[in-house]
């Protein structure tokens, strides 16, 4: 066991932890549950997980949705930009609500807001029911936020970007599970008991009417293990850490504008939208695109869009993994040199998936641009907790909308355009983002062409001095002291 700080909640850690860094972990223990900081994780993720579960859980059936209630692909395609916008505010919502009320709240609160109407995707009848229902559940994508800062509240900076990118990734591959899970299993059985039934009405309408009861129930009931059972951060729980005063109290704008004031926040917030934007365009895409251009069954393009999602399970972390890496032999400028690599071969493989004519070929550049789409993920926040310590929350949030911005964009390209087109001019804009890397300059880091950023010299100032205090949850105030 290791000791505590002294206004920690807890006499001792079962992990290593560095005191300096609020009692944060400096090793990651994967096959731990002990309170507080591995509990964290793999609630962090499991939230993730069934958030992004029941948010994509209507995606394997939007070809039998189209039929039955006979839409368009542009009314299709409208409901996906709803889905992608529905957590474009709430994720920057998500990062200061974290910073202020922790991330066990926030995150029981998106499980709840997610899961409830996922379960009555069923009862939809229209275009607009279908577009307004997935506006909402897309709130779900905001458990990303909530995850990420979990994992980097409970995390050192050394080792939380393959903390923030295995966690992600894990929580990701909900998305991938909800298209094997519902369009390969839950549909064709549901499908055959209405059959077996002898129902008058169409087997596969009463299917997939019937399909997301399960994923918005299992999303929303475990929230209540979140509350019961996990920790905001490694000293305790913020309300009562606020209420003894150990914690100070801040407004979210405060949080909000901090972070914004950052060029690197809008740099990265357009480079996320490059991949995980890609990443929600496509699951979004993928049985559509296979269905369409392979005219393959429900079932059989579903089974062939989770190789996409599925990469989850460990693309994500290698790209964290390597970041770390990177920065453990050229500090932070190795990471800027692994995150172009990963978004010039990501935008590379996309392009090669559009021009690909045979299935065998197309799952193959799937799978391949699917590995550099989640590397660049991971890439990207193993340099989100460098930022500014202080605001980790609303940060990866402002962040984190970037990617459903992104999304909202490449979809009314896939709206407009046939999907050959459109995964070309994704992957070209995505290699063409990549040289956003070169400007990225993070005060106290060199750059990828730049010289250490060095911070502010308080003796160098004219008429005031600037302390940034440090307050017991990491959060960084500015206190003018007048120069001596």
């Amino acid at each position: 066991m290791h000791l505590a700080s002294w206004d920690s909640k807890y006499e001792s850690y079962a992990c290593r932890v560095d005191q300096s860094q609020e009692d944060s972990s400096v090793e990651i223990a994967i096959f731990s549950t002990a309170r507080p900081h591995m509990r964290a994780f793999h609630y962090a993720w499991l939230t993730f997980f069934f958030a992004f579960f029941a948010w994509f859980s209507a995606t394997p059936l939007l070809s039998e949705i189209q039929t039955s209630l006979k839409l368009s692909k542009e009314e299709i395609w409208t409901s996906s930009i709803c889905s992608a916008a529905g957590s474009v505010f709430t994720r920057c919502l998500a990062g200061p609500f974290c910073d202020i009320f922790g991330a066990r709240l926030v995150s029981a609160v998106i499980l709840v807001i997610c899961g409830v109407p996922t379960m009555f995707t069923g009862l939809v009848n229209t275009a607009a029911g279908l577009s307004a229902l997935r506006l909402i559940s897309g709130v779900g994508g905001s458990a990303f936020v909530t995850c990420q800062y979990w994992t980097s509240t409970m995390f050192t900076r050394e080792v939380s970007g393959t903390a923030n990118a295995l966690a992600a990734g894990w929580g990701n591959l909900g998305g991938g599970i909800a298209q094997i899970f519902v369009g390969t299993m839950l549909f064709p059985l549901f499908k055959l008991i209405y059959s077996k039934a002898g129902t008058q009405q169409d087997p596969a309408t009463l299917a997939w009417r019937t399909c997301c009861i399960i994923p918005g129930l299992v999303c929303a009931g475990f929230s209540y293990f979140v509350i019961r059972y996990s920790d905001d951060s490694p000293k305790g729980n913020y309300h009562k850490r606020k209420k003894l005063g150990l914690m100070q109290k801040h407004s979210a704008w405060k949080y909000i504008k901090a972070a914004l004031a950052d060029h690197n926040t809008w740099l990265l917030f357009l480079m996320y939208g490059c991949c995980f934007g890609v990443e929600i365009t496509t699951t979004n895409a993928a049985a559509l695109y296979f269905t369409e251009e392979f005219k393959l069954s429900t079932e059989s393009a579903a089974a062939v869009a989770f190789t996409f999602g599925g990469m989850n399970l460990f693309a994500r972390g290698l790209g964290g993994f390597l970041s770390d890496a990177s920065n453990a032999y050229w500090g932070m400028r190795g990471r800027l040199i692994w995150q172009l690599t990963c978004f010039a071969l990501e935008g590379a493989f996309i392009m090669l998936f559009s021009k690909a004519k045979s299935l065998a070929g197309s799952i193959t550049a799937l799978m391949a641009f699917s590995l550099f789409v989640q590397m660049a993920e991971g890439s990207t926040f193993g340099i989100v907790p460098y930022l500014n310590p202080g605001l980790t929350g609303t940060v990866a949030g402002i962040i984190g909308a970037g990617g459903n911005a992104g999304a909202v964009v490449f979809s009314i390209i896939f709206q407009q355009l046939p999907y050959r087109d459109a995964f070309f001019w994704m992957g070209a804009s995505t290699s063409c983002i990549s040289i956003l890397s070169t400007l990225v300059w993070i005060k106290g880091y060199e750059g990828l062409f730049f010289r250490r950023r060095v911070l502010p010299n308080p003796q160098t100032r004219s008429k005031s001095t600037t302390l940034h205090a440090t307050d017991v949850s990491g959060n960084i105030d500015s206190v003018k002291m007048p120069t001596p």
